[in-house]
């Protein structure tokens, strides 16, 4: 997967709006040392370090002093009144949706901007202060930023000397015409408009990254369930490689709703992609049977040990799965190891590209697997410890197909029939619930007449991976 990002952020006009207490410490230190300051005119284009701003106004061998005094001042008249910029908190929470790390460069005094940033309690890894300019490249670099996000010229010359994307906000005193002479790469509005230019680019390197790895693979025989992430991946490789060089593999066996089968061959198709559905026979696997935590490592391994020397036959290159970065650090996901182990490629996960971001840029594509909803296989729906066997992963199926149809009015997009054994347990969207009792009814006959003897409708409602609660 990509190294973790890092987003570097200015301080003043960026994250706060630092001209009401500026202002007012100006007028404290102005009364102290005899001085009308023009505070109008020294707030309008707030940034540059205090020496810069005191020359015009103070002799040079008064400068250092009056800095300090400022300084000195400072936390008693600017840190409350200070407020965050609109979209401060949404774009530091963007990044951290993202995985990633919020480093603070100012040319501030750092204890003071320690205190706007407790003050306000704006979220970051880093504080580093007392820097300007092309000075701030060194903490870029160092801290291993991929982006530096200021409103000023100089922010953008400390982006540029670090070899970094340069991100401006027009919320302090530069326009966009200067932010832009000056070379920064994105122009924005305010804070508010960073997280949807987040999304947007980390999308854009991420999808460049697929690219470039499928077309370094020659071909791929993909490892295709039909879901969103294969769907997508299948998609992908036809772009990068053209059909020719792309198969589809479908393992048939009772875990795969009969219901998943022709829209997968459709889609695929579509594509102009082979599909082959070999027979897998993971009910065979003993591991698997037992259904202990480590299942989906039993069902891999042979989803992955057919396909093998099948994609040998056929003169592909690769056998990809659909694995993506949410699922790499997801916690026990066994099935990862096992294709791990066999040499299956995962090009989503190396991407780094999430669930969020497939969906994201399938729907952009046209590709209407967009918003399918999450279809784990049937096994996925007995719990842990009760034995796997036809037998049960057929009355899954049933109760589901059976439950759909008796909620086909009311809007249901996620459905999961548990076997816990002795009784199934219904999990459906939790917005449609509570059911009112004669609906509650149906859906609970529905479930008995399709092989189980008792049956609820789980109160919290469907929950991916609920299994695993009991781990």
């Amino acid at each position: 997967m990509p190294d973790q990002i890092v987003v570097g952020f200015d301080l003043d006009m960026t994250l706060i709006d630092t001209a009401p207490g500026f202002r007012d410490v100006l007028a404290v230190l102005g009364a102290e040392l005899g001085v009308d300051f023009p505070v109008a005119e020294m707030t309008s284009k707030l940034g540059p370090p205090l020496d810069l701003l005191f020359e015009p106004y103070l002799e040079a061998d008064a400068i250092a002093a009056a800095g300090d005094r400022f300084r000195a001042l400072y936390p008693d008249h600017a840190i409350t009144g200070t407020p965050a910029l609109g979209g401060a908190h949404e774009a530091l929470a963007a990044v951290r949706r993202h995985g990633g790390r919020v480093v603070v460069v100012t040319g501030k005094y750092a204890p003071n901007a320690q205190l706007h940033l407790d003050h306000l309690a704006l979220d970051h890894d880093l504080l580093e202060g007392w820097v300007w300019g092309v000075g701030k490249a060194d903490v870029l670099r160092r801290e291993g930023a991929m982006v530096y996000v200021g409103d000023h010229v100089h922010d953008v010359e400390g982006a540029l000397a670090a070899g970094v994307l340069s991100v401006s906000v027009l919320t302090g005193g530069c326009t966009r015409a200067e932010l832009e002479a000056a070379g920064t790469h994105a122009v924005l509005d305010s804070l508010a408009d960073f997280p949807a230019w987040l999304d947007e680019h980390l999308l854009g390197l991420r999808l460049a990254a697929l690219e470039a790895d499928l077309r370094a693979r020659g071909s791929v025989l993909v490892a295709y369930s039909g879901g969103a992430d294969s769907a997508f991946l299948l998609a992908a490789a036809v772009r990068a490689l053209g059909a020719d060089n792309v198969a589809a593999a479908t393992g048939y066996s009772h875990s795969l709703p009969m219901s998943e089968r022709d829209p997968a061959r459709e889609f695929a198709a579509g594509l102009g992609v082979e599909v082959l559905t070999p027979r897998t026979r993971e009910i065979e696997r003993e591991g698997y049977r037992a259904n202990g935590a480590d299942r989906c490592y039993f069902c891999k391994a042979e989803l992955l040990d057919v396909l093998t020397p099948i994609a040998a036959e056929h003169h592909f290159a690769h056998v990809a799965t659909g694995t993506n970065a949410d699922d790499a650090v997801a916690g026990f996901r066994p099935g990862i190891r096992a294709a791990d182990e066999r040499g299956a490629i995962a090009p989503l996960r190396d991407a780094g590209l999430t669930k969020a971001q497939i969906r994201a840029a399938s729907r952009a594509w046209g590709l209407p697997t967009w918003d399918k909803p999450a279809a784990a296989c049937l096994s996925s729906r007995i719990a842990y410890g009760v034995e796997v066997t036809p037998h049960r992963l057929g009355r899954v199926e049933r109760a589901e197909v059976a439950v759909r149809a008796a909620l086909a009015d009311r809007g249901l997009v996620n459905l999961r029939v548990r076997d816990l054994g002795d009784r199934a347990s219904v999990e459906i969207d939790a917005a449609l619930l509570p059911l009112d009792p004669a609906t509650r009814a149906g859906v609970l006959d529905a479930v008995r007449g399709s092989g189980f003897g008792e049956a609820v409708v789980d109160r919290r409602g469907f929950r991916s991976g609920s299994m695993n609660e009991a781990l």
